[in-house]
């Protein structure tokens, strides 16, 4: 089979040469994986129990464009075409579609999609767990209107509950399932010098108002940490305002309760941690947002992978026989799209994928829901008629203004040039290339389409068809008898909802 190296250079000289595996040729071959696949699906059963545990991957801007190209990604990168590749998400059984719209957006950002579906209730873009009868930044209205979570109803419940992320822990969607503020920015104090009300920074409500969640892990240490307090990795100054150290006191109320308890800042801390000795567990492994999956394998960031972090989480939780709930982010797949750096995104996404596998392997399906989805898409999209195998970072073809043009391009983004740059004079493969952008923007926007949803486990098969994106939480907590869903007079788990 041709490298990689070669099949980029047949396309830029214009001579290429598909790259069809011999078995593709016969139509034996697709007739067969039609029957394959038919008896395939004949033996999926729906699970009609109760689910124990549950746990939703969140592929933050993991549009559809971003699920085939990083699944072609995966091929290539084990020296196949790419296309015929299946990631581990796309072997559950069940599969949808959501629509992702804010109340007041067509296009939604990550605080109104992660209420949705956290909370059940879709809100104003903008907000974390307050209803959409306030205005986004009025601090004194929202009080009174915030939203319960599905982590905090399998709390309640006696279940154990984590999050994890790759982004900040205050960020938009971990946030989502443990506060509630009518800004997405007052992640620190420091964010709300002007707010007037007596709202909590994100960080200060993580810490004060959910003691009780036993995984926590992400980034974002510098809005725990006080001003003049320095980073034990950087140096920096820590955010706070109000002289308070978060991570310190999270760790002497843990104490004074006489729990198990750990906080970690690095992979090698991580790694040492005993799940079987570790009730608690607190990890930001970096100031701001943790580093991009590419980095971690090329340099010494000292993040632990999404896959580590998943599979520690899974392990101290599913410690308590009443079952857990795990919200798990990529989040750099959004900040790489923002960027307008498909290589980025697309290695994130397949960060994601082994979290998701791994979660799969150490799970069962039968007592545990997981469910893969995005909260928005992004404008990437797959264009021009490469030929199968060719590289998807890699050059497509040429434009009428007889310039290259690069597979994957954007709508908006800060690769706009004018005159428009020809893609053959740059490498394309490279984590720094800035993909071509129909529009100039300094950071490239969302996009407003359906994402998918992929299910197994109980009550997966209601994930099928289209659905409002707040769906998500009423299946995840009916599956689960929480909140609304806790009295078996509304959820019977004998096949249906009875009234």
């Amino acid at each position: 089979m041709k490298s990689l190296g070669i099949i980029i250079t047949s396309v830029l000289v214009s001579s290429v040469v598909a790259v069809i595996p011999i078995a593709e040729k016969s139509k034996n071959f697709w007739l067969n994986s039609g029957r394959a696949s038919i008896e395939e699906s004949l033996r999926v059963r729906n699970i009609v129990e109760k689910a124990k545990n549950v746990i939703i991957f969140i592929g933050d801007g993991m549009s559809l464009p971003t699920i085939t190209a990083s699944r072609i990604l995966k091929g290539q990168s084990a020296k196949h075409p790419g296309e015929e590749t299946i990631l581990s998400w796309e072997k559950f059984p069940y599969a949808g579609l959501a629509k992702t719209y804010n109340v007041d957006s067509q296009v939604p950002d990550s605080a109104g999609t992660a209420t949705a579906f956290l909370s059940g209730v879709k809100t104003r873009m903008g907000m974390i767990n307050v209803d959409a009868s306030v205005n986004r930044g009025d601090c004194a209205a929202s009080q009174g209107h915030e939203l319960d979570t599905i982590l905090r109803w399998s709390l309640d419940t006696g279940k154990s509950a984590g999050v994890v992320t790759t982004t900040r822990i205050t960020h938009a969607t971990p946030a989502g399932a443990y506060a509630s503020v009518a800004n997405r920015n007052w992640e620190g104090d420091n964010e709300m010098t002007d707010v007037h009300g007596g709202c909590k920074d994100i960080a200060k409500q993580l810490v004060e108002d959910n003691k009780d969640i036993q995984v926590i892990m992400g980034g974002g240490r510098h809005y725990f940490y006080p001003n003049g307090h320095k980073d034990p990795e950087n140096g920096h100054n820590g955010q706070r305002q109000d002289g308070r150290n978060l991570i310190e006191e999270w760790q002497k109320e843990k104490a004074t309760r006489g729990v198990k308890a750990k906080f970690v800042w690095n992979a090698t801390d991580l790694s040492h941690v005993d799940p079987a000795s570790t009730d608690y567990l607190l990890g930001l492994f970096d100031s701001s947002h943790m580093s991009y999956s590419y980095e971690q394998e090329t340099q010494d960031t000292k993040d632990p992978t999404l896959a580590e972090m998943t599979e520690k989480a899974i392990q101290i939780l599913q410690k308590n026989n009443n079952g857990f709930f795990l919200l798990v982010e990529g989040g750099n797949i959004d900040h790489s799209h923002h960027s307008g750096r498909a290589f980025d995104a697309l290695h994130d996404t397949l960060a994601l994928e082994q979290a998701v596998a791994k979660s799969a392997s150490i799970t069962n399906e039968k007592d545990t829901l997981i469910l893969v989805t995005a909260d928005h898409s992004h404008t990437m999209t797959m264009a021009g008629y490469p030929a199968r195998g060719n590289p998807i970072l890699g050059v497509a073809g040429k434009a009428s203004d007889n310039k290259y043009y690069t597979t994957l391009i954007y709508g908006t983004g800060p690769g706009h040039a004018s005159p428009r740059h020809d893609a053959s004079h740059h490498h394309t493969l490279v984590e720094s290339y800035n993909q071509d952008a129909a529009v100039p923007t300094h950071s490239e926007t969302h996009g407003g389409e359906d994402v998918a949803i992929y299910a197994r486990g109980p009550y997966a098969h209601l994930l099928t068809g289209v659905h409002e994106q707040n769906y998500l939480a009423h299946v995840m907590a009916f599956a689960s008898c929480v909140g609304p869903y806790k009295q078996s007079g509304a959820c019977s788990h004998s096949g249906g909802i009875i009234g």
